[in-house]
């Protein structure tokens, strides 16, 4: 992992207002800030598994409306044309934009864009020269202005202490973080269907408590959670578990 450092306070500051300006801008234009009817056709890593095999000329016959939404990432501006990244919840893909594709106002909406800043493009897929399968957009739209800069170098987040002060971050410029994220929460689905499956009921308990409870407590500084659970599957329901550990009682 890269190791990325943070902006000096007076950098995050700066770029912060440049953001909000630019924000007050698009309002002033009469830009919908925050919409919330676009609907995307296709994830990133969609795109890649359906297409991503097609032979060139193939693209050129394949689906002319792809729909995707995602997080600016990086942008490499060339005048009139400019590549960028965007990123979604399943992955990344490559983005062509062009001033004689969106128009005059849809080109001046994207130059005014920050990476962080999520939006929704559509348009129809191609391969570069280096191979790498890109969405030319025909039109995009801003759904969520990123007032706040990401960290230098997008790529990695290495700094322990800003990773777990600022989780936001860490999730969204790391991507084995997320993964990590997305394994537990199917893990604590299929342990809830397996107890659900067999008749436990999922009860509510308070993770640490002040009063000792349930098993032998040798020191009273010590703090146990399970003491109501065992007592509320005796005396209530013979067969409960607690979802947050997964600790049954029978």
């Amino acid at each position: 992992m890269a190791e990325v450092k943070n902006p000096p306070i007076e950098d995050i500051g700066e770029q912060m207002e440049v953001r909000r300006r630019k924000l007050a801008e698009l309002k002033g234009a009469g830009q919908s800030i925050y919409p919330n009817d676009f609907k995307p056709t296709h994830t990133a890593s969609g795109v890649a598994a359906q297409f991503g095999s097609l032979a060139d000329e193939e693209l050129v016959a394949a689906v002319h409306d792809i729909r995707l939404a995602g997080r600016i990432m990086a942008i490499r501006s060339f005048g009139k044309a400019a590549f960028f990244h965007i990123q979604d919840r399943r992955g990344r893909l490559q983005v062509y934009a062009r001033k004689d594709r969106l128009g005059e106002e849809g080109f001046a909406l994207f130059q005014s864009l920050d990476v962080g800043d999520i939006v929704g493009v559509w348009g129809h897929l191609f391969r570069t020269k280096t191979k790498e399968l890109t969405l030319e957009a025909q039109g995009l739209r801003l759904l969520t202005k990123c007032l706040r800069p990401l960290p230098e170098k997008w790529h990695g987040l290495a700094d322990v202490e800003a990773r777990y002060r600022q989780r936001y971050l860490d999730l969204m410029v790391n991507p084995e973080v997320r993964e990590v994220f997305e394994k537990r929460s199917r893990i604590v689905r299929l342990l809830r269907k397996f107890f659900e499956e067999r008749d436990f009921l999922e009860v509510e308990t308070p993770m640490m408590q002040a009063i000792p409870g349930g098993a032998a407590v040798h020191h009273p500084s010590q703090y146990v959670g399970h003491g109501p659970l065992l007592a509320r599957g005796a005396g209530a329901f013979l067969e409960t578990f607690t979802g947050r550990r997964f600790r049954a009682s029978l």
